[in-house]
């Protein structure tokens, strides 16, 4: 027999945050389910950054973490009480009351009161299995911890959205237990019901059944929280929103434990672009990209080159049928436009490209080219040749740009190496110093300059940046952001060809160059100099 659950209220007024109406809403938990994935660590200061930019974007709710767990959780929401936030909610994140502890007694719960937030998560266990085994209770008590809860945060004026953990794993185990634990929420309360895949194992047609059947019997509004274990959190998200759940849950760039939670830089855009959900404020989809990597950033996790929908690899283009087929009509090989989510059609060059690649990247650059000329094909030769050797320009642009407008004669030199010489000394305390030494010319001078560091590289660097200066004293404004080696054939041993690939960036933007050589202080200085180039040539354009 199916339990009864009454039919309940919406969350304030349905489907609204303040004066703003939406088909489904997102509720972000990249501060607390995303700061347990593995490498992850927010600072107070980084959990505020991260909320003030998901409240930019537009999300409706924003989980500031389990204040019971940590003090640090605690502070985040000392400090988000007194801000002023223009889209989201701030919800606080809780279990319920511990098995024989009363509700007014129990630690979490009187952390959870201390917030001062409005919105209550609360999680209880749905599966039989766990509350027997994880938290050593019977059923009947579970029922009672999650009744208890939820009815008391009610009488404090909260509203309350229950995660009924491991649902689905409970339903296919006892699905009349983990319809009970739903009925218990929604009699105590409860104003939306999220279904947890927590162990990330439920497959899509399983999830859209069992969403069905519990669609069956209430008519309270269902949100969904799936994690990706089986890789399936993004369909299984968006599934349950086909099947009627008007909340999703998930994080930023799909970070969580284990293999991460439910993307919702995939989500997002899928609801809005492919099933016309309005999910966000309107004119808010475009800051996808530019939330998801300034998010990457502060997390300082590395972005996934391919992220659908975000990554900078996106909407890059290598063969050269695609790119030809691109000159005539994008939709040919992208699904979207890339502006709606703030991301950049690229076209890469190299050893696979064909004339088609190299003139779409000559337009993007306003290079004048010839289109099919002798020239042109030299080029493209010559680019196949350097990136057989491990040049690779697909993954350095700047060094790319730099080598067409040479290649073309656009392009005027800014400095010439007349001399280097690099001093490594290790002292009798094992500490390890690096002095260079370069002569340059610029124009009709030249400058001869030394300089320390913490190592070649570094002191290269140093010594470059003090020859140049005080002519082209804009170079003080950029800095290298990432600099990266790898051997392109280990059998070679310590005389192995390296390649190193330089991430610069100044206060606005970010590029890359590459050097390739068997020496890898040769390797480096060829991306240094591009890299400095880089800058220069684009201050001049």
């Amino acid at each position: 027999m199916l339990p009864n659950l009454k039919p309940g209220k919406e969350m304030t007024g349905g489907l609204s945050i303040g004066d703003k109406n939406f088909d489904v809403l997102i509720y972000d938990t990249t501060l607390r389910d995303g700061s347990q994935g593995e490498g992850l660590s927010f600072s107070l200061e980084d959990k505020i950054k991260i909320a003030k930019k998901l409240d930019y974007l537009g999300i409706s709710y924003i989980e500031g973490g389990w204040p019971g767990s940590n003090p640090k959780d605690l502070e985040f929401f000392n400090v988000a009480r007194n801000m002023e936030w223009q889209h989201a909610r701030i919800a606080a994140f809780s279990s319920t009351r511990k098995p024989d502890v009363s509700v007014e007694q129990d630690s979490n719960i009187k952390a959870l009161l201390q917030t001062g937030v409005s919105v209550a998560t609360i999680f209880g266990k749905s599966w039989d299995f766990h509350v027997m085994r994880a938290l050593e209770t019977t059923l009947e008590e579970n029922l009672a911890m999650i009744r208890d809860t939820i009815d008391f945060l009610k009488n404090k004026g909260m509203d309350v959205i229950f995660d009924a953990e491991h649902f689905f794993d409970g339903y296919k185990n006892n699905p009349d237990y983990a319809l009970q634990v739903l009925a218990c929420a929604a009699n105590a309360g409860a104003q939306c019901l999220v279904l947890c895949d927590t162990n990330g194992g439920t497959m899509p047609w399983e999830l859209e059944a069992i969403i069905k059947k519990v669609r069956e019997i209430t008519e309270l509004p269902l949100g969904i929280h799936a994690h990706n274990d089986s890789g399936c959190a993004v369909s299984n998200s968006l599934l349950a929103v086909k099947q009627g759940c008007t909340q999703v849950q998930g994080t930023i760039n799909g970070y969580g434990e284990r293999c991460g939670n439910a993307d919702l830089c995939s989500i997002i855009p899928s609801l809005e672009i492919k099933l016309g959900k309005k999910v966000l404020p309107a004119g808010q989809l475009k800051y996808l990209s530019e939330v998801s990597h300034y998010i990457g950033e502060v997390a300082n996790m590395p972005h996934y080159n391919n992220q659908p929908f975000v990554g900078y690899g996106a909407f890059a283009h290598k063969g050269g049928i695609h790119v030809n087929a691109l000159l005539k009509d994008a939709l040919t090989y992208e699904h979207i436009n890339p502006e709606e989510v703030g991301n950049h059609r690229r076209v890469l060059v190299s050893e696979l490209s064909g004339i088609s690649n190299l003139l779409y990247k000559a337009k993007e650059l306003n290079l004048n080219i010839d289109n099919y000329d002798d020239q042109t094909r030299k080029v493209i030769k010559q680019i196949k040749e350097l990136e057989s050797q491990g040049l690779q320009f697909e993954g350095a642009d700047a060094s790319l740009e730099l080598f067409l407008r040479k290649a073309f004669g656009q392009y005027k030199e800014f400095f010439q190496l007349k001399n280097l010489k690099l001093i490594i000394e290790k002292n009798e305390d094992d500490t390890i110093t690096a002095e260079a030494v370069v002569k340059l010319v610029v124009g009709d001078q030249i400058f001869h300059t030394a300089a320390e560091g913490d190592g070649p590289v570094n002191a290269l660097d140093n010594s470059l940046r003090k020859a140049l200066n005080e002519v082209y004293p804009e170079i003080a404004q950029m800095h290298l952001s990432d600099y990266k080696v790898r051997v392109l054939d280990g059998k070679q041993g310590t005389a192995a060809r390296v390649r190193v690939l330089i991430e610069s960036s100044d206060e606005k933007n970010q590029w890359s160059t590459v050097g390739v050589s068997e020496n890898i202080i040769e390797a480096s200085w060829q991306a240094m100099v591009d890299s400095i180039n880089y800058m220069l040539m684009k201050r001049n354009l």
